[in-house]
């Protein structure tokens, strides 16, 4: 994973570097204008903002009936991100919404939904830091329960009336808006990735460290 990890942070860092030259190429979105741009990074923030709720409640349910301390760290580690992320969809989301609608903020279902899916993964942060013994299974169920809303904050903007456009609006992108699209799209879940990988190997470094402290401690008091 080591031999990995820097390559990959290395393409990540080209892909964000290189992220904002085929954005700018891209065409203009006839009604919107250059504001649509902030598009290229408010959807794939979205999209793996879903990935890590995903990882997270996946990881939660391993460690619920295997007890696998692995995947506890991988749970913790994506319900970050999905806070990381989340907070690049709620600033991105209302910077768009105010050139495009004119408001900041709109209480209809995909905002709300997503602002909730949200503030689950912040809960699972803070019941893992303030919960005390078996926090991190009480922590687990919250991010079954985050993982669990996700297709219905994906799936809101086609059942109910929204400002927020629907789910076929990447379907139907502009052949010269795709290429640049989806490359971000590939720069956030590598992102993700790296992140991801790092933050584990930090969980598992310090579990050595109380490790070796208790060992540190029994050796002195015997």
């Amino acid at each position: 994973m080591q031999r990995v990890f820097v390559p990959a942070a290395v393409l990540c860092a080209l892909m964000f570097g290189v992220a904002p030259f085929l954005v700018t190429g891209a065409p203009y979105e006839s009604t919107m204008g250059l504001v649509q741009k902030i598009f290229y990074y408010h959807a794939p923030a979205g999209m793996t903002m879903f990935l890590g709720a995903f990882v997270s409640g996946i990881a939660s349910a391993v460690y619920l009936f295997r007890g696998t301390r692995n995947a506890d760290r991988i749970a913790a580690a994506a319900a970050e991100l999905v806070v990381l992320f989340g907070a690049i969809v709620l600033v991105t989301g209302p910077m768009w919404g105010r050139k495009a609608w004119g408001v900041w903020w709109q209480w209809d279902a995909r905002l709300t939904s997503s602002l909730l899916l949200w503030m689950m993964f912040v809960a699972y942060l803070l019941v893992r830091r303030y919960g005390g013994p078996g926090s991190e299974k009480l922590s687990a169920a919250v991010a079954l329960f985050g993982m669990a809303n996700v297709p219905f904050v994906y799936v809101s903007v086609n059942f109910w009336r929204t400002l927020h456009p629907k789910t076929s609006v990447v379907a139907t992108l502009q052949p010269g808006m795709r290429g640049p699209f989806w490359f971000c799209v590939g720069a956030f879940v590598l992102l993700f990735l790296v992140l991801l990988a790092a933050r584990v190997r930090l969980a598992e470094q310090l579990d050595e460290v109380d490790a070796l402290y208790l060992q540190a401690g029994d050796r002195a008091s015997a």
